[in-house]
């Protein structure tokens, strides 16, 4: 059963990781029944996370520019991860208990969002058994991880744009060796990080979970 309430979409620029990281726990621990889900998009200035699970840590030496990547433990669940600018995040700030929906169906819906994102682009993006997260011949565009808290999520998805992909090489991405990772960029010509952020913002209302049928 759909949300009768509209989901509210900021978009937030570049912010550091542990700032909205703070903010989103916030959010969950002071929201009510009546509280409008948001989904926040931005970039994140460079930084490896780790899932709650995780306890894998980049390689020696791992930098971006000179300068050594930070590395945080967060709630999520997952693996670690990259994330830098030029990569799309969205993080889903849902009342999944209102919404009738569970964290199995949430990411099989944002999967399909996902994939229906790239198809605009001539793009097939596809599934991976119990590796979740959207492939473009079995390279990883997408990555997915969430947490629940009293029947809320927060958290959420990561799309490659146009970034530097060369700090996934000292980790193992997603904790899976040898993983390799693509971005839009490589599959689409002409594209730029604003015109992506846009038109994904655009179709993110229409995600089934708020569809009014």
């Amino acid at each position: 059963m759909a949300s009768a309430m509209p989901v509210i979409i900021r978009n937030r620029g570049i912010c550091d990781y542990q700032e909205v990281w703070d903010e989103m726990i916030e959010f969950t621990r002071n929201r009510g029944p009546d509280t409008n889900d948001e989904i926040w998009l931005l970039q994140h200035c460079p930084v490896y996370t780790q899932g709650a699970s995780s306890y894998e840590h980049p390689e020696a030496g791992a930098k971006t520019n000179g300068k050594a990547i930070p590395v945080i433990h967060a709630d999520r669940g997952g693996q670690i991860t990259y994330h830098g600018p030029g990569q799309l995040i969205a993080y889903l700030l849902m009342d999944i208990k209102r919404l009738k929906t569970g964290p199995k169906s949430l990411v099989n819906q944002v999967e399909k969002l996902i994939m229906d994102f790239l198809d605009r682009y001539g793009i097939c993006g596809h599934r991976k058994p119990g590796a979740p997260g959207v492939y473009v011949a079995d390279e990883k565009i997408a990555a997915l991880g969430l947490r629940i808290s009293r029947g809320c999520c927060y958290h959420g998805l990561s799309i490659n744009i146009d970034m530097d992909l060369s700090p996934y090489e000292w980790i193992n991405p997603c904790g899976y060796v040898g993983l390799r990772v693509t971005q839009l960029k490589y599959h689409a010509k002409n594209i730029s990080f604003d015109q992506v952020n846009r038109e994904f913002a655009e179709i993110l209302p229409g995600l089934s979970l708020y569809s009014t049928d």
